[in-house]
């Protein structure tokens, strides 16, 4: 049986990363993997969350199993967390799953229980594992244009091909911090966007995996929460692995909103139904971290603080970062970065230069130009400039590195 399995295509993310460990240059520097780390390139444990692991320690009596939707009381507090008032958490259900990859994957599943073959929407360029999640779940993707020229969302664009989604169709839209892009468009934009899904009646499904490292918490749920307030329907994909750091805790929310609590009575049932399939139910710890966190008021606070330093951290590299470019005489590229925001940056670099700033400059980011700008020591920003300086001299030509 084994000799006839065909040879996958490999994971292009991973490959990288196991090439830069690989690389026995000192000075090389990972930009593959969404991960933050600080001024010392350490990906720390949240003082808030070293705090609720020890309070889980001391009170925890037992592992028995907790349910298909995981720790309810994670789940209550990721609703209302991510929606805000009750008029919007009265109306949703979620369970917990296993990161916002699960979410993404349990969502996915239950558009096609409701209506199989459904067409989802997803940007060009899009985060790497969004079209074979949808796939995987049997639904038929299609991509809607994301960035115009100037390095920004175009909305006129974006609006267009959207036009063509029809009733019944899903829109996969990213809830801030656009990956790969880190350009967001603007309120009116999103307010837009609402608008022609109640008129052409398609269902937005909104990826929250950065919320907190843009804007600040409250300003990157504002579009999430609008489009809620707005339409009938929504699915909302949520991810803790970024804003609490508990990325190998593989904790994740998924959300469903509908008009009543009438339209929701078998949404539940039927998110559980799909995690048994998968993998049964959810890893509890992360989640009852988060939850510890969010319901204590001094444990929540601390935890704002830490996420507020670490936007501001990130939003400073790629400051920093845009200044030195613009010293080295490319404002131009410059200018392009300096309107992105949250974790991820997409270098204005070809495929072809992308390498040539790994092989040359010891730098890893993805071909299609994408930098987890999160990810560099503040120190280590010159270090990237004159690397991307360098690519940018380079002409680019096929088969160049």
């Amino acid at each position: 049986m084994l000799e006839l399995l065909p040879a996958p295509p490999a994971d292009p993310l991973w490959d990288l990363t196991a090439e830069y460990a690989a690389d026995p240059r000192p000075e090389r520097l990972d930009l593959v993997l969404g991960v933050y780390r600080d001024h010392t390139g350490v990906t720390p444990v949240m003082a808030a969350v070293k705090e609720a692991e020890i309070r889980l320690a001391e009170r925890s009596g037992s592992k028995e199993y907790l349910g298909l939707s995981g720790n309810t009381a994670f789940n209550r507090a990721m609703l209302g967390t991510v929606l805000g008032t009750e008029a919007l958490t009265s109306r949703a259900t979620a369970v917990q799953t296993v990161a916002g990859t699960g979410a993404l994957r349990l969502l996915a599943d239950l558009v096609r229980q409701t209506r199989p073959g459904t067409t989802v929407w997803i940007s060009d360029p899009a985060y790497v594992n969004h079209r074979p999640i949808l796939e995987g779940a049997g639904l038929t993707v299609r991509t809607y244009r994301w960035l115009g020229t100037t390095g920004r969302p175009d909305a006129a664009d974006m609006l267009e091909d959207l036009r063509a989604a029809g009733p019944g169709d899903v829109v996969l839209l990213q809830g801030c911090c656009h990956n790969p892009t880190g350009a967001d468009p603007s309120f009116a934009t999103w307010e837009e966007l609402a608008g022609l899904a109640a008129a052409r009646g398609w269902i937005p499904f909104v990826d929250l995996a950065y919320h907190g490292l843009g804007d600040g918490l409250e300003a990157d749920l504002a579009p999430t929460r609008m489009l809620a307030e707005r339409l009938p329907e929504l699915l909302v994909a949520v991810s803790c692995s970024k804003n609490f750091g508990l990325y190998r805790d593989r904790t994740g929310c998924a959300i469903v909103l509908g008009s009543s609590t009438h339209a929701l009575r078998h949404v539940e049932t039927a998110l559980q139904n799909a995690a048994r399939t998968l993998y049964s139910m959810p890893p509890d710890h992360g989640a009852a971290v988060v939850a510890t966190i969010l319901d204590d008021e001094r444990l929540k606070s601390a935890w704002l603080a830490e996420l507020d330093l670490m936007r501001h951290r990130i939003t400073a590299n790629r400051t920093d970062l845009v200044a030195h470019l613009t010293a080295l005489g490319h404002e131009h590229q410059a200018q392009a970065l300096a309107r992105q925001k949250g974790m991820f940056s997409m270098l204005p670099l070809t495929p072809e230069q992308m390498r040539r700033l790994r092989h040359r400059s010891a730098v890893y980011g993805t071909d299609a130009g994408r930098v987890n700008i999160a990810g560099v020591p503040a120190h280590r920003i010159p270090f990237l400039a004159h690397g991307i300086a360098d690519a940018l001299r380079t002409p680019s030509t096929p088969g160049t590195v």
